[in-house]
């Protein structure tokens, strides 16, 4: 069964007109603005950054008046990068890709070359972008994009301050940093300090990408416009919630940074647990980026601690080993390029989350997250209370699967349903039935685009604050510190790349209807 036509909901004459696939509703254009990135030359920069802004420019979603500024060690001049970029543009987006759109958007492109950490640089970079801006009429408006590694972070931040690039006299003045922001507590409560120093909390943009996909977005609109459902989000009806995020990807070219941060570090303290506070929180005051993050941090803030001294009661970690998938082998982690032969850093890990409020109390947030597993997806799925009595008699309690809800994030992002109907000709036989909707044929931004353009509007509902960053940290840092102190190296690998993870994973479900679903 589809979601998808809206003939199948309007068969009656009062039905209310739904939106037509082909229509898209329209999207403010943002202010002239300058969009400044330091790591231009970087694998980012290329893939997601710069298509999307040539994107978001062939949409109409942007001001005429804007410029893009690279700035990165590699030497090049405005024309290598303008060469570059195309190339990165069409390779992207071939089909999407526009000589006349690109002849409109190349003259908007220019490079710098400079040390993040020389003070004198950013003294120079200032002067470029006045001239600039004077000469693009961009109103001083800026973005300072970080596609670089975090342990820069500080230095182009401080540097950015120290040049006066921070300060707002004429235009706003917004930075952007990906994750991770820092390592543990400690490391984050610097950067935030840093970042703090020299900006204001409502210039600062903590990008956690996974909040701008289409269904992340639309988890609100799902909760808080359609009635059936919130009087439903709640213990009395739901028994489990499961998050899965997992990848078939093995570490690839991140070995540098992976096996320093390990799957909870790289997944759990940001992506995971942003979806987790966006499914629990309470309905916010109004649809506000200040109100929205507010409740989010107010999930965060009832989230139980992990007994330490039981954590394997609430935590399950894995390492890969070799294995085929898509019919090739491929080799443990411990003999990708980069990693240590004894490295004990988890590339899977599943833990068992309780919120303490009135509203979740009791109700087990199931998490889970690894590399090299079966399949790619990224899904929240909320798992009904079985019926309190099954009438039917030749139908064995428990026999039959719970009605289940799963808001399906990546890669076919929509929403489905599983409930029971009758089996035809039968008299009590059921069967399930799948509800399904998908976004694959509506028109929308990716992404990055959807970064962009909210970093532009000046709208911070997608970027984590300062607080909520924290907080997910004061969570996670005593079970990494745990982890990281006494993991042994005998005990990796423990599960085969291609599969669904350790088998120890099932000890988390506690009850015996409850299963992880299928990856």
């Amino acid at each position: 069964m589809t979601a998808n036509n809206p003939e199948d909901f309007c068969e009656s004459a009062q039905c209310t007109p739904m939106l037509d696939p082909d229509e898209t509703c329209t999207i403010d254009v943002p202010d002239p603005c300058a969009v400044v990135i330091f790591g231009a030359s970087g694998d980012l920069a290329k893939r997601k950054l710069i298509p999307a802004l040539y994107n978001l420019m062939t949409k109409g979603h942007m001001a005429k008046e804007f410029f893009v500024l690279g700035v990165a060690m590699d030497e090049g001049d405005d024309e290598s990068f303008r060469a570059s970029m195309k190339k990165a543009v069409e390779a992207a987006h071939p089909k999407r890709f526009s000589e006349d759109k690109w002849s409109e958007f190349v003259d908007r492109l220019y490079y710098a070359t400079g040390r993040f950490q020389d003070p004198a640089f950013f003294g120079s970079l200032r002067e470029l972008l006045e001239g600039l801006d004077r000469r693009h009429n961009t109103g001083g408006n800026k973005i300072f994009y970080c596609a670089i590694p975090p342990k820069i972070y500080e230095d182009v931040i401080e540097n950015l301050g120290q040049a006066g690039l921070s300060r707002e006299s004429r235009g706003y003045s917004r930075v952007c940093i990906e994750k991770p922001f820092g390592v543990n507590l400690e490391s984050s409560q610097k950067l935030n300090a840093t970042l703090q120093k020299h900006f204001g909390e409502r210039q600062i943009y903590r990008l956690d990408h996974y909040l701008a996909k289409e269904n992340v977005q639309n988890i609100l609109m799902f909760r808080f416009a359609n009635s059936i459902f919130e009087p439903l989000w709640n213990r009395r009806y739901i028994d489990h919630v499961q998050i899965t995020v997992s990848e078939t990807l093995g570490v690839e070219h991140r070995a540098g940074y992976y096996d320093r941060a390990g799957v909870i570090r790289d997944m759990f303290q940001n992506h995971l647990f942003q979806l987790l506070a966006l499914t629990a929180m309470e309905p916010p005051a109004s649809f506000e980026a200040a109100s929205v993050r507010d409740e989010k941090i107010k999930v965060l803030r009832c989230v139980r601690p992990f007994p330490l001294d039981r954590l394997d009661e609430h935590l399950v970690i894995g390492q890969y080993g070799a294995g085929e998938l898509d019919g090739r082998e491929v080799p443990p982690y411990r003999e990708e390029p980069g990693i240590p032969e004894n490295s004990t850093t988890p590339t899977f890990a599943a833990m068992a989350v309780f919120i303490d409020n009135w509203r979740w109390s009791g109700v087990p947030f199931l998490m889970r997250s690894g590399k090299r597993l079966s399949v790619r997806k990224a899904e929240i799925a909320i798992h009904f209370r079985q019926v309190p009595h099954l009438m039917f008699p030749t139908i064995q309690q428990g026999s039959i699967a719970a009605n289940t809800l799963v808001l399906r994030v990546q890669p076919d992002e929509g929403i489905s349903l599983l409930f029971q109907t009758k089996m035809p000709e039968s008299r009590d036989c059921l069967r399930p039935v799948l509800m399904d909707f998908s976004y694959e044929n509506l028109a929308g931004l990716e992404a990055y685009e959807r970064v962009l353009i909210d970093c532009m509007q000046g709208d911070q509902m997608l970027f984590v604050r300062a607080d909520g960053d924290e907080q997910a940290w004061r969570i996670l840092s005593p079970v990494i510190e745990k982890l990281e102190s006494e993991t042994l190296p005998e005990i990796f690998p423990n599960y085969t790349s291609g599969s669904e993870g350790p088998a120890e994973v099932d000890a988390l479900l506690g009850r015996p209807w409850r299963q992880w679903r299928p990856l």
